[in-house]
Parts: structure tokens; C-alpha cells; sequence
């Protein structure tokens, strides 16, 4: 897997939208900044890269090269990173956004789930063991927060790469579902694979990430952008870079001979929804992804090493019983130890 790193030394500026965190987290956060950590997953061609840049008024992705379908088939997957400091109303706000070009490329479907869940595990894993230090005051972030993952709008639903995907990771990152290229279809269309979508989670037993409920001393104006919000999972997405003069007014969108398309109009476009979505729920995706998801695997970590050490004490136990000594015992369960990696106590004898 080869894992690329790009910095970004320029601090965009600019209204993002990412100022409207929460006034409480503003308050514990704001000296500091905010540390988030966000990847993008689909097929290629579905716009990942066009939304990001989107996302953060930035073209993070100058150099990326097209493929032939020959190419693409041949291609792996590989980890590719930018991180972006962004500054906007006296907010600092710190983002990698992880990149997973060559996912569903291959035919082997198992090299694109191995390579995002192998570097999802590396980053669990990195932070059990800063947490397991001496120094444990400034430990660097760098799980996964939220995972937006690109749906295809030409298949109607969830495909068997999109089922496999997130029933095999769906309990390691918080899935925000993204339906791309929604000016391809009808307003009609779009309602029935939104409804089929969700169908499908519930009939896969798939997770994705809920929206918490509003806090009770919440307006009623945030409670109904919130719930407008909830109300259009999976986001309907139309990515665009371009500028464009329109009615006398610039906007970012798309020329069709029949018309214009507005990719922040929310009749057709969930962009706006998906911004303010990741604005107000920033920290809520932080707190599952530690509160949860790096619990469990926490959790899990800690009874393999404890399964581990009791192997090997069982096993130092057993060879000292049945050589009768200690120092007799030695030689033996250092070799037994060293080429079966405590995995088994059923040939110990055979190292005696």
C-alpha cells in the first residue's frame, strides 16, 4: 500500500462554513483549534475529489492522473493524504482528508477493503500505543472521524461492492452515505433511491453514522435545521469547481444546454445540508469515534494481548511440569515460544 502525504503550507481563508461549531465547543476548543480527520471512499468517476475540493474552496488534486479502463483494472489501492489548516472567523481548524484512489478498480474487491481497513487499524492502533505512554498530554489524532462514501446513482441502490464494504467496516468508522452525481437524476428518482438506500441498510444489518438527538436547551430553529438535515441521509450531491455568472449573480455549478445547475441549491443539491451536517456534528463524529468505535477496538486489543499472556504462561507451566525444572525447562519453551508464537500448547512435547 503506498501511503503518500501532501502538505498543504497555504491557510485557506474564506467563508467555509465550518465557523458554526457548536457555541460549546467553541468554548473548549477555540484556543487550540480543532483537529478532524476525514476519508473519502467510492468508485472512481464519482466525483470524491470534485467534492472535496468543494468542501474547502481548495484543488487539492492538481496532479492526479486519469487512467485507461486497462489501467484502472491493474491499479491498487493506495492511501493518499492532504492536510489542510483553515482559518475562518478566528477559528483554526486542522483537516486530512484521506483519499482512497483505486477503490473498486480491481476485480479482486478484497484489495480495496484490505487497504482502508488497514490503515484504519494502523491509526487505532498508533493511538493505543501513544495512549499506552509516558507522554500522554499531546497525543496526535489521526483516527478516522468520518468516512464519506460515494454511491453510485446508476445502480438504483447499494451495490455488492458498497454491501461488503460497509458490513466488513462499518463498526471501525462512523459512514456518512453520499449519493453522487444527483443532476443525473429526476427529483422523483432521487426520493426512491434515498428510500431504497436506507431499506438496504436495515435489511444488511449495516450501521451508519445517527445524528444525535438536540439537546433540550436547543431553539426551535436549529432543531428543524437539524432534523431537515437527518431527513436527507443519504446526502444527494452535485460537485462542481466551476464558476459561474448566472442571473446576474456568480455561482458554482454546471452548464447544460438545458439549463444551469446551482450545486448549493437545495431543491435538487444536498451540499449545503452535508457542509452545515459536518459543521454542527463535527465533534458529535469525534466523540462516537473515540466514546465508540476506538473503545471497541481498544476492547478487543486488550483481550488478545491478555489471551496472549495466558498462553504463555500456560505453556511456560506445562514444559516446566514436564521436564521437572526450571532450568531444564528453558531452552525448550524458548524455542517452542519462538516458532509458534504462543498460537498452540498441542506440540509442546515435541520440543521436549
Amino acid at each position: 500500500m503506498d501511503d503518500k502525504i501532501a502538505k498543504c503550507d497555504d491557510v485557506l481563508k474564506g467563508e467555509i462554513g465550518f465557523a458554526t461549531l457548536p457555541e460549546h465547543v467553541h468554548r473548549k476548543s477555540a484556543k487550540k483549534g480543532f483537529d478532524f480527520t476525514i476519508m473519502v471512499v467510492g468508485e472512481s468517476g464519482l466525483g470524491k475529489s470534485t467534492l472535496v475540493n468543494c468542501l474547502f474552496l481548495a484543488d487539492l488534486y492538481k496532479q492526479r492522473k486519469q487512467f485507461s479502463v486497462e489501467k484502472l483494472l491493474e491499479r491498487t489501492v493506495v492511501i493518499d493524504k492532504k492536510q489542510l489548516d483553515i482559518i475562518e472567523k478566528g477559528i483554526k481548524l486542522r483537516v486530512t482528508i484521506v483519499d482512497t484512489p483505486g477503490y473498486g478498480d480491481s476485480l479482486d474487491l478484497n484489495d480495496s477493503f484490505q487497504a482502508v481497513e488497514n490503515y484504519i487499524d494502523q491509526q487505532f492502533d498508533q493511538y493505543f500505543k501513544d495512549e499506552s505512554g509516558l507522554n500522554r498530554k499531546n497525543i496526535a489524532d489521526n483516527r478516522v472521524h468520518c468516512c464519506l462514501y460515494f454511491i453510485s446513482p446508476f445502480g438504483r441502490g447499494l451495490s455488492q461492492l458498497d454491501i461488503q464494504f460497509m458490513k466488513r467496516l462499518h463498526k471501525k468508522i462512523n459512514i456518512v452515505p453520499i449519493v453522487a452525481k444527483a443532476d443525473s437524476l429526476t427529483p422523483n428518482e432521487m426520493h426512491a433511491i434515498k428510500k431504497k438506500i436506507l431499506r438496504e441498510f436495515d435489511e444488511h444489518g449495516i450501521s451508519i453514522f445517527r445524528i444525535p438527538e438536540c439537546d433540550s436547551d436547543e431553539d426551535d430553529q436549529f432543531r428543524r435545521k437539524d432534523q431537515e438535515i437527518k431527513e436527507s441521509i443519504p446526502f444527494a450531491i452535485i460537485g462542481s469547481t466551476q464558476t459561474i455568472e448566472h442571473q446576474g449573480r456568480k455561482i458554482r455549478g454546471r452548464e447544460y444546454q438545458w439549463g444551469v445547475v446551482d450545486i448549493q441549491d437545495e431543491k435538487y443539491s444536498d451540499f449545503i445540508k452535508l457542509r452545515t451536517f459536518l459543521s454542527l456534528h463535527m465533534q458529535d463524529l469525534k466523540d462516537v469515534t473515540s466514546d465508540v468505535l476506538y473503545e471497541n477496538y481498544r476492547a478487543q486489543h486488550l483481550a488478545k494481548l491478555s489471551q496472549q499472556q495466558d498462553c504463555n504462561s500456560a505453556g511456560w507451566v506445562y514444559v516446566v511440569y514436564v521436564c521437572g525444572s526450571k532450568s531444564q525447562s528453558y531452552q525448550h519453551w524458548t524455542q517452542y515460544k519462538t516458532s509458534q508464537s504462543f498460537a498452540s500448547l498441542t506440540h509442546i512435547h515435541e520440543y521436549i
